[in-house]
């Protein structure tokens, strides 16, 4: 039995449930989605509820007033599902008209507006019933609800959703479930859920002063904080370094630019729905960059290019605005306004193969760097519409694979999912909860290169058209903070931590010697801060394993008198006094290590 299938007969069981508890409810869509299923569903129009809920929900005067669920209504949707499923009902699969369609889903506004859209050309309509309850479906489900185990599914929350996810549509309420062979699996899946709760990059960010969200400021704009930004420093710090050793040159490019750039780019023609309103400027429009890539090719078509100048790669953390739907927002993971690390390389295409070699293979190395090792790798072929001779894309398509192949990396193939300008390799890292997330891409584009009119001469003397790769090796930083924040719970490594050391003196007479510790400490290029306010030492030392600070320095008579410090490490504790050349020598260790 395959997951998708079970859940999406979940999906009809959970509407069937929710059809005899709230007489009257209109039904959206409900499919099986990651790790479990989800359903829309209208309730305005429903007015009944049962003797129980009149009794226990008495204070929200739910009776003769549109329904409106919350969490607390799940458990009972849970258990009339059960009821159902130990009825041992059939799955049943029918082939109708649309005029019978249209008859059955009378009532069913959403059903009404699907059904014209699956008449077009087709004379037969696929239904699917499952008790009193009809969807328009076209399968698979389970042959009964026999097969579905009942006590290895579980609804887990309330979302509101618009109706085909158009924000201009009315908002329905989407309930979401989870549902597994067994209850083993669907108990292990609870518990990674709980943690993943515990790891909420948001909730965290929070706790942990690195960022932070404000109305005034609206929606999907990320203000970071003190911790926070030294965090993004240490970060671009890092990609400055190793990409100045792999031969990228940086740029850096303005945050508006005139609307014909992005006519000449595309992106007015292809990408519009993601962009910001023009912005008038001396009787001139100007918009928001969704894209560094125009800038960058500017600079290469600055100047006449030789052969012997390619590969050119260029570099920048390009601060980028997007329009997002407020009801995908999701903390950092999904903002309006972030910044990647984006970059691009401009080569012939005998240099494609070697090129994107290197940038695999420094994706990897970065990655790692980060605590990354696990990841979901896709191979993006050619599209049905797409621009560009078939034999381009099939020396592309063979570069991509050869580079791959070469690396000994195990791929999937997503046939037709390149972009219309050229195929491309996704890698998806998987956190420490084993779930996977989009960080890296690296695409091959014939499409700029032909809008531009970009060249290079050759070794003939003739005009060639280079080749252009687009490549994110981290991706937007907002995002990649986030997945680093769930992956490490907060705990960064010693390298990464906005703060490395506290320094804690035990008392008034201690804060001298603490305060010279910390000194030496900052010299010697380290993060730390001397915590001499006034509170215990079991406070100071709880307020810092809170703040998960890798090491936390105690300073009292003995450590005076020794010339040492007490050290306390993350999750180990205290272990021990230490001079303090040799926790110098540990800690530089540590770092370059990136342990």
């Amino acid at each position: 039995m395959k997951l998708e299938t079970l859940r999406h007969s979940l999906s009809h069981i959970m509407a069937t449930a929710v059809q005899e508890l709230y007489p009257g409810t209109k039904f959206g869509i409900g499919p099986a989605i990651a790790d479990g299923f989800y359903y829309d569903f209208d309730f305005d129009e429903v007015k009944i509820i049962n003797a129980k809920r009149k009794t226990q929900n008495a204070k929200q005067q739910r009776k003769n007033q549109n329904l409106n669920l919350n969490i607390n209504d799940l458990p009972e949707i849970e258990k009339k599902m059960r009821e159902i499923i130990k009825q041992e009902l059939a799955f049943k699969k029918k082939q109708i008209s649309k005029a019978k369609a249209n008859k059955i889903f009378k009532n069913q506004p959403y059903k009404l507006e699907l059904i014209e859209e699956l008449a077009k050309g087709k004379s037969k309509i696929s239904i699917y019933q499952v008790g009193n309850f009809i969807d328009l479906c076209k399968g698979p489900h389970l042959k009964s609800t026999k097969e579905v185990s009942p006590d290895s599914f579980k609804l887990i929350k309330i979302a509101g959703a618009y109706w085909r996810g158009q924000e201009r549509n009315k908002m329905l309420t989407r309930i979401y479930g989870t549902g597994w062979a067994t209850k083993n699996e669907l108990n292990k899946y609870l518990k990674n859920i709980e943690k993943a709760e515990q790891r909420d990059h948001r909730v965290l960010g929070s706790k942990l002063e690195l960022f932070m969200f404000d109305d005034e400021v609206g929606a999907g704009l990320p203000i970071w904080m003190p911790k926070g930004a030294m965090l993004r420093h240490i970060i671009e710090g890092y990609l400055y370094e190793q990409l100045y050793k792999a031969g990228y040159q940086w740029l850096t490019s303005f945050h508006i630019a005139n609307l014909n750039l992005w006519k000449t780019s595309g992106h007015w023609g292809f990408y519009r729905e993601n962009m910001y309103a023009p912005i008038k400027v001396d009787e001139e429009e100007y918009m928001l960059k969704p894209m560094s890539c125009p800038f960058h090719i500017k600079v290469y078509n600055s100047k006449i290019r030789s052969y012997k100048d390619l590969p050119i790669r260029f570099a920048e953390l390009g601060t980028v605005y997007r329009y997002e739907k407020s009801g995908v927002l999701h903390g950092l993971a999904r903002v309006r306004g972030f910044t990647q690390d984006d970059a691009h390389i401009f080569c012939t295409p005998e240099q494609l193969s070697e090129e994107l070699l290197r940038t695999i293979k420094l994706a990897m190395k970065m990655l790692g760097d980060f605590g990354f090792k696990d990841y979901q790798i896709y191979l993006s072929t050619q599209p049905e519409k797409y621009i560009g001779t078939d034999k381009i894309w099939n020396k592309a398509t063979k570069a991509l694979k050869y580079a791959l192949d070469t690396l000994k990396i195990n791929y999937e193939v997503d046939k037709g999912g390149g972009a219309f300008y050229g195929p491309k390799i996704d890698i998806k890292i998987k956190d420490s909860l084993g779930r996977p997330w989009q960080c890296t891409t690296i695409q091959v584009d014939f499409n700029l290169p032909q809008r531009f009119k970009m060249s290079y001469i050759d070794e003939k003397g003739k005009k060639r058209e280079p080749i252009m790769i687009h490549r994110a090796l981290l991706g937007a930083m907002e995002r990649f903070i986030a997945v680093l924040i769930e992956h490490t719970a907060g705990a960064f490594p010693l390298w990464l931590s906005p703060i490395q050391l506290w320094v804690l003196p035990i008392g008034k007479k201690h804060e001298k010697y603490a305060q010279k510790i910390t000194d030496e400490l900052q010299e010697a290029g380290f993060r730390t801060e001397i915590k001499n306010e006034n509170a215990t030492i079991s406070k100071k030392i709880r307020n810092g394993e809170i703040q998960k600070i890798p090491y936390i320095l105690v300073v009292g008579d003995k450590e005076i008198k020794n010339k040492t410090i007490r050290v306390r490490q993350r999750s180990k504790g205290d272990i021990g006094e230490s001079s303090l050349p040799s926790l110098v020598k540990k800690l530089k260790s540590e770092v370059e290590k990136k342990k």
